[in-house]
C-alpha cells in the first residue's frame, strides 16, 4: 500500500498575500502525497490571480472553489466535503518545518490511531507570546488539542459530522469535544512545535471576543452533555494562563 493521501484545507477571503504566504508554506512539505484544497469565499482583492499561483504549483493536486459562504467553518466544511485524502488538516498558518505533515502521518500509522496533534507557538512577528503545550488529557479537565495542529482521518468526520456553523468563534472546541468525550477517537501526540500561529485570529483578537468564546465554550459543553461544565471552564482559563508563562 502507498502513502495515505492527505487534504490540506485552507480557507480564505480577501487575504491574498497571506494566502501566497500559507500556499508557499503547503508546496515546501516533504510529503509527497497531498491534496491540496483552497475555499474561497468570494474575494473581490486578486486572490483570484493568487490561485492561479497555486496550480502552477500544486498542478492536479489543487481543488478549488471560489463563491460566498457563511463564514470560515462553512468554509472549512465545504473543503472536507470536496477532499479525497484519508487524512484531513486545515493550514492558516506557518509549518514548523518541512516534514511536519511526514511526521504526522508517520506516527498516525505507527500506532494506529484516529488523528494526531502537538504543540504550537502563538506568535507576534517574530516574538512567541504564547505556547501551547498540553500533551494528551481529557476534555473534562480542561485539556484539548491546539485545532491548528489537529489532523483527522476522514472516517472521523464520516462518524462525527462537520463543524456546526451557528458558532462564530468556537464550532472547533465544539467539535474536539464532540468527537473526545467519549474518549473513542484515538489521537496520536507529537511532542515537538508543529505551528507557528499568529496571535490575534477569531477567539484572540479582542476581550470581547475572548467572552464570546468562551461563552460559546461553556455552550458546547452543555450540548454535549459534559457534566459540571463550569469546571472544565475553570480547568480550561488556568490552562490558557499557564500556556503565557511557559511561552519560551
Amino acid at each position: 500500500m502507498g502513502k495515505p493521501k492527505v487534504s490540506v484545507i485552507t480557507a480564505t477571503y480577501n487575504d491574498k498575500e497571506n494566502l501566497r504566504r500559507i500556499m508557499k508554506q503547503v508546496s515546501l512539505q516533504d510529503y509527497d502525497n497531498i491534496e491540496y484544497i483552497i475555499v474561497d469565499g468570494g474575494s473581490t482583492d486578486g486572490t483570484a490571480e493568487i490561485i492561479q499561483e497555486a496550480e502552477a504549483l500544486f498542478g492536479e493536486r489543487l481543488k478549488w472553489v471560489s463563491e460566498p459562504d457563511k463564514g470560515i467553518y462553512d468554509a472549512i466544511n465545504k473543503g472536507i466535503r470536496m477532499a479525497d485524502g484519508e487524512i484531513l488538516g486545515c493550514c492558516f498558518d506557518r509549518y514548523a518545518g518541512p516534514d511536519v505533515i511526514s511526521k504526522m502521518v508517520a506516527i498516525m500509522e505507527k500506532e494506529g490511531t484516529d488523528g494526531v496533534h502537538g504543540d504550537l507557538y502563538y506568535m507576534e512577528g517574530d516574538k512567541v507570546v504564547r505556547y501551547w503545550h498540553q500533551g494528551q488529557g481529557n476534555i473534562r479537565y480542561g485539556w484539548m488539542p491546539g485545532h491548528p495542529t489537529l489532523y483527522l482521518r476522514k472516517s472521523v468526520y464520516d462518524r462525527y459530522g462537520l463543524y456546526k456553523t451557528d458558532y462564530r468563534i468556537s464550532a472547533d472546541y465544539e467539535f474536539m469535544i464532540r468527537i473526545l468525550k467519549n474518549k473513542r477517537v484515538k489521537l496520536s501526540y507529537l511532542p515537538e512545535v508543529l505551528i507557528y500561529m499568529s496571535h490575534g485570529g477569531t477567539s484572540t483578537n479582542s476581550l470581547g471576543a475572548y467572552l464570546e468564546g468562551m461563552k460559546e465554550g461553556h455552550r458546547a459543553l452543555k450540548e454535549n452533555g459534559v457534566h459540571f461544565a463550569w469546571f472544565t471552564d475553570l480547568c480550561r482559563t488556568l490552562r490558557v494562563l499557564a500556556q503565557f508563562v511557559q511561552k519560551r
